[in-house]
């Protein structure tokens, strides 16, 4: 598959124009249609005899995505994979060493997948859940970090949930600034990245995340079913394998293929892999071994600057239009994300429609206009998406 910035080649069944979507789903490339086919392909013809295969080329894409994530191969115990991002904050939700009494932090203004499962964990374990929000953390003086340091000196706290980018105005978060301040008062941070990982530089270590969750079908471009969860080897040893299975164990298989070895006493893993707990998603693995190598081909950082210079030029245009950009004025808060307010008394869904209808594929949370790029776009297109919002507008007046 052809890989360069603005290049859309390897996605040569995609119908739209310009396709804005990453937010929400990514279309499927050629080479990410081939791996899914081989895996279905391979198992058709060998049944059972394929599964060795498959389970050994999940370990290649372990350390494929410690690479994504800023490490190395010595990282791959760090790496576990598992359905999706809910099912990633659900394992650790329930697996983290909580104490009655514990007080968990989350965001007023995120995506409910990084609240619920937070939310359940309390319930389960006594906990107390508190809400930070997330309009403090905007702009350059946003009142966020004084807010959470305050909250954090009064004790109590054990953990953080926060995203990378917040899913409704796309809204970068200072995960280092907030980690910082958690481990100085002896809590952890939990980061979920799936409106981030794939489109701007995250590295782990240098934010100092304890957690990580991401989904493979948004900016990962792989397919919905499979994600990525990164634990920190430093808290690997204190989580409470309460989601674990059969598959979570030392030597797990050995007695599929050798005599005397059914036991049921082998110790769980101490390693992020223990969330594997049954059956693989192999199909969205292999999905995602796919995508994420042009991500790695290109770096993550060459990427995000080239959404970055496409999103500066569709805000301008934008602005002239009169609609009004929530994309922060502070760049370091930025993503792959713009989201616009509609013009007073327009409707986002009819102005979805219009675009729709002229080949612009984008997403409306909570009644925004959210575009999205990601690297196969290239900035040819703004003209097109501009005209033809000029077309929707001008429609509907």
């Amino acid at each position: 598959m052809s890989v360069a910035l603005g290049d859309r080649s390897g996605f040569p069944r995609l119908e739209a124009r310009a396709y804005l979507g990453h937010s929400a789903i990514a279309p499927l490339s050629s080479a990410v249609e081939q791996a899914i086919e081989q895996v279905v392909h391979d198992y058709a013809r060998r049944g059972a005899d394929a599964f060795m295969a498959w389970h050994e080329r999940r370990a290649q894409l372990r350390e494929r995505v410690a690479h994504l994530l800023g490490g190395g191969a010595e990282d791959v115990d760090q790496i576990g994979f598992v359905a999706n991002t809910t099912t990633a904050i659900s394992t650790i939700a329930l697996c983290f060493p909580w104490r009655a009494g514990d007080t968990l932090l989350v965001l007023r203004g995120e995506f409910p997948g990084n609240v619920t499962p937070w939310q359940r964990a309390a319930e389960l374990h006594h906990l107390r859940v508190e809400f930070l929000d997330v309009d403090d953390f905007a702009g350059p003086g946003g009142a966020g970090l004084s807010k959470l340091e305050d909250r954090l000196r009064g004790g109590g706290v054990r953990l953080i949930a926060c995203s990378a980018v917040q899913f409704q105005n796309g809204l970068r978060m200072p995960l280092r600034a907030i980690a910082t301040l958690a481990h100085q008062h002896d809590a952890q941070l939990f980061c979920d990245a799936i409106q981030g990982l794939g489109v701007l530089d995250l590295d782990v270590r240098e934010l100092g995340l304890d957690y990580l969750a991401c989904g493979s079908h948004k900016w990962l471009m792989g397919v919905e079913g499979s994600a990525l969860l990164f634990v920190a080897r430093e808290r690997l040893a204190d989580l409470r394998p309460h989601t674990a299975g059969w598959l979570s164990h030392e030597h797990a298989i050995d007695f599929l293929f050798e005599p005397g070895q059914l036991r049921y006493d082998r110790a769980i893993r101490k390693r992020a892999d223990f969330v594997e707990a049954g059956a693989y998603p192999t199909i969205g693995l292999a999905a995602l071994a796919a995508a994420i190598e042009p991500l790695l081909e290109l770096g993550l950082a060459t990427i995000e600057a080239h959404v970055q210079g496409y999103l500066d030029e569709l805000e301008a245009g934008m602005r002239e239009r009169g609609l009004v950009s929530l994309r922060s004025e502070v760049a370091e808060q930025r993503s792959g994300i713009l989201s616009v307010r509609p013009p007073a008394g327009l409707d986002a869904r009819t102005i979805q429609s219009g675009l729709g209808a002229r080949g612009i594929a984008m997403t409306i949370p909570e009644g925004l206009l959210r575009f999205a790029p990601h690297w196969p776009n290239n900035r040819r297109e703004i003209p097109e998406v501009l005209a033809a919002l000029d077309e929707v507008l001008e429609s509907t007046r």
